[in-house]
């Protein structure tokens, strides 16, 4: 019997394909701003130095007000709107905004104090060696760091808008931080280099912010002057941020172990595997993130209502549309890996020892797409169930094995005679793999099953068309040989994407099904 999807599983499905189209946008204008970033700077010293600096306010803002508190945050404030408290839920949203600003100022401040240590000791020792390239990082820094109050703010703006069940404006803000880099690199880098780009930065932080304003103030909420140390909401939040703080700090720490073993090794490793996670990250955002942020005010509601049974279904369904997603996108661009980074970027300062850096660590992080995915919407669902413990025990543990294999591996690969980079990327798939695999035992365990069976016959039937996916982009490579990256990459997507489809619609996948039915419905409807 074919199993029907629940009413909060349509309402998933239907939220996660409007922040997918948004995060396709932002993804159209991140390549785009990859490219001219790639063609103005390459993989050189004032960009290795960029990708270095802006590390810094990323970790920042990703400890103070990022995904740490958006984890502990929508949960508290969900449950509060469930329950009829729309005061109680305004007075926490304003107490987490004035806190944020209080302790970025101070988190900011003691960064740009300390700039020159952290980044000879800490970030970029490799930078020592040459004093113009660590010069340049440090001011590139302290420049930079204003940004991490901006996307601080943005962030819990974001958290209240999703807990409204507004997605859409929210996701379209990765676009506006795009935009405001691709102004720095068309008008500003031009006359002031690699400084014209920081700016960017600041830019497109206060785009990202600003994009969500009118979007919140609809929303009608009301401003409380005060830090509300005393509400128990906000203690509520700072009980939950407390452990996922530590588990976006051992990751942020991860971050830095491998910008510090990449500027170590030689010129370019720093920009590449920037480079390259980055690519990585565009169909993991499309494919896992729209489904995290539209399912998690979902799960909040269904435990805030003791609905257990709806919210293992709701997952099941979720993670079962990821892996089919997610499978044969991880394959595909192991597949691709060489005409997509040719196609994207290949020009200008960027040459083709650039192509190889950056097409050598896609390799690695592509194959760890499918752990990326999934640790993506199980943590949003732990943090939904008010449990930030499990997914930051799970994830300390396997980022402790990522910094221990990322040593190993890049040393490996530079005994072998295979570039260091690599190494890295390889370190993190593996350590994001074993992540996966813990969260799922863990959140089997809380739930009492996550329908396994039928996730697994989706997982199988997804491995049955990557493998069919494979061979036919392995034909394909063959075939062309050393033709134009253009027809390579292209015709190469536009043929993995036909096998697939047709391997999903010869083995009666239901969600293949449902998307050609809703096709149906819209493109012929009278």
């Amino acid at each position: 019997m074919t199993e029907q999807p629940s009413s909060a599983s349509q309402q998933i499905a239907r939220a996660a394909g409007t922040v997918m189209l948004a995060f396709v946008l932002g993804n159209l204008t991140g390549l785009a701003r990859q490219i001219l970033v790639a063609r103005a700077f390459g993989t050189q010293a004032e960009m290795e130095a960029f990708n270095a600096a802006n590390r810094v306010a990323e970790t920042l803002f990703n400890l103070v007000a990022g995904g740490a508190l958006a984890s502990a945050f929508i949960p508290t404030f969900t449950t509060l709107l469930t329950h009829g408290e729309r005061k109680g839920a305004w007075r926490l949203a304003s107490s987490i905004f004035n806190l944020i600003l209080l302790v970025m100022a101070a988190a900011i401040g003691l960064a740009a104090l300390f700039a020159p240590q952290i980044t000879r000791y800490v970030l970029a020792p490799g930078f020592a060696s040459e004093p113009a390239k660590e010069a340049l990082t440090i001011s590139l820094l302290r420049l930079m760091l204003p940004s991490a109050a901006l996307f601080g703010v943005s962030g819990l703006v974001m958290g209240v808008l999703n807990a409204h069940q507004v997605f859409f404006i929210p996701a379209l803000t990765p676009s506006m931080y795009q935009i405001g880099l691709i102004f720095g690199v068309l008008v500003l880098s031009p006359r002031m280099g690699i400084y014209g780009l920081a700016w960017g930065v600041l830019i497109g932080a206060g785009l990202h912010l600003g994009l969500q304003i009118p979007a919140l103030s609809k929303l009608k909420g009301r401003y409380s002057p005060a830090l509300g140390l005393e509400d128990p909401s906000v203690r509520e939040v700072a009980r939950l941020l407390g452990p996922r703080l530590l588990g976006v700090a051992v990751v942020q720490l991860n971050f830095w172990v491998n910008i510090g073993l990449a500027s170590l090794q030689p010129e370019g490793s720093v920009t590449a595997i920037v480079t390259a996670f980055a690519l990585m990250l565009m169909p993991q955002a499309a494919i896992a993130q729209s489904v995290a942020i539209a399912a998690m005010p979902t799960f909040a509601a269904q435990h805030a209502l003791g609905r257990l049974d709806e919210m293992r279904r709701s997952l099941a369904d979720s993670l079962r549309g990821v892996l089919l997603l997610a499978i044969p996108a991880s394959l595909g661009l192991m597949l691709l890996r060489r005409p997509v980074v040719v196609l994207l970027y290949q020009r200008c300062a960027f040459d083709t020892h650039s192509t190889e850096l950056v097409a050598w660590a896609l390799l690695w992080y592509a194959a760890g797409l499918v752990g990326h995915c999934l640790v993506e919407v199980l943590a949003r669902a732990f943090y939904a169930l008010h449990d930030t413990k499990t997914p930051v025990m799970v994830g300390a543990a396997a980022m402790g094995l990522n910094v221990a294999f990322s040593v190993l591996f890049s040393a490996l690969f530079a005994r072998i005679g295979w570039l260091p980079h690599g190494g890295l990327a390889l370190a993190n798939s593996l350590a994001t793999a074993l992540e996966a695999g813990g969260l799922v035992f863990y959140m089997r365990r809380r739930l009492d099953g996550m329908r396994g069976g039928f996730i697994l016959k989706g997982s199988l039937q997804a491995a049955i068309g990557a493998l069919a996916l494979s061979i036919g982009l392995w034909l394909w490579l063959a075939r062309v040989g050393n033709s134009p990256a253009w027809l390579s990459a292209l015709g190469g997507v536009a043929i993995g994407a036909a096998i697939y489809a047709a391997a999903m619609w010869a083995m009666g996948v239901k969600e293949t099904r449902a998307l050609a039915k809703l096709f149906r419905k819209y493109i012929f409807r009278a």
